[in-house]
């Protein structure tokens, strides 16, 4: 008689050790378990939804090919989410080489599209919390990609300093003080954003 697993008790690392030996149940439960934080990641990087989508299944696409190259030294997280930051850099130089304008050379003080309701109005609270979404979407878009990325690591995905440290392969220190002076840049051009309203 075959053993029953419950395979949302398992560590990630105990499901892609699994999904090694072919087990593709643990690879699906891998794939529910990210699938949504994910896109959402990409989302934050990419601010196309679609775009995301589209990165987030070839993310899950290369770890389903490169699975074999994972090994125990790092975090399961760590791993996967070098996987996608490469795709979704690789993806946007593709796309760049066909646009005139990339997502790291993005003006924001050009962008004249964009505006917050006028509070005397009193909008409903969810317009209100979708508007501030996007406001705040925008000002991570214009973000240079190198503050861009630390950012999202720790302050959507919430990571921890040295697990980004590995995911992006730069020194603790350098770590430390983008995602300070990526802080700093955000909310200069969060303020210039509020500004241009009034």
């Amino acid at each position: 008689m075959s053993e029953i697993i419950d395979y949302s008790t398992l560590s990630d690392e105990e499901l892609i050790f699994r999904f090694q030996r072919d087990d593709y149940t643990a690879f699906n439960e891998l794939v529910n378990r990210y699938k949504d934080k994910l896109v959402n990641f990409l989302f934050r990087y990419t601010g196309d939804r679609d775009d995301a989508e589209d990165y987030a299944q070839d993310t899950f696409l290369k770890l389903y090919k490169s699975k074999h190259l994972y090994r125990e030294i790092a975090k399961f997280s760590t791993w996967f989410y070098t996987i996608a930051l490469n795709t979704v850099k690789t993806n946007i130089k593709k796309k760049s080489k066909y646009q005139t304008l990339s997502i790291s050379d993005y003006d924001p003080e050009n962008d004249k599209d964009f505006d917050l309701p006028d509070e005397s109005y009193n909008p409903d609270d969810i317009v209100n919390t979708n508007i501030e979404m996007e406001v705040i979407q925008e000002a991570i878009n214009s973000l240079n990609e190198i503050f861009k990325e630390v950012i999202i690591l720790r302050d959507i995905e919430d990571l921890e300093y040295d697990e980004i440290a590995k995911i992006t392969g730069l020194p603790l220190g350098t770590v430390k003080s983008r995602i300070n002076r990526g802080r700093e840049k955000l909310k200069t051009i969060l303020i210039k954003k509020l500004k241009s309203t009034e």
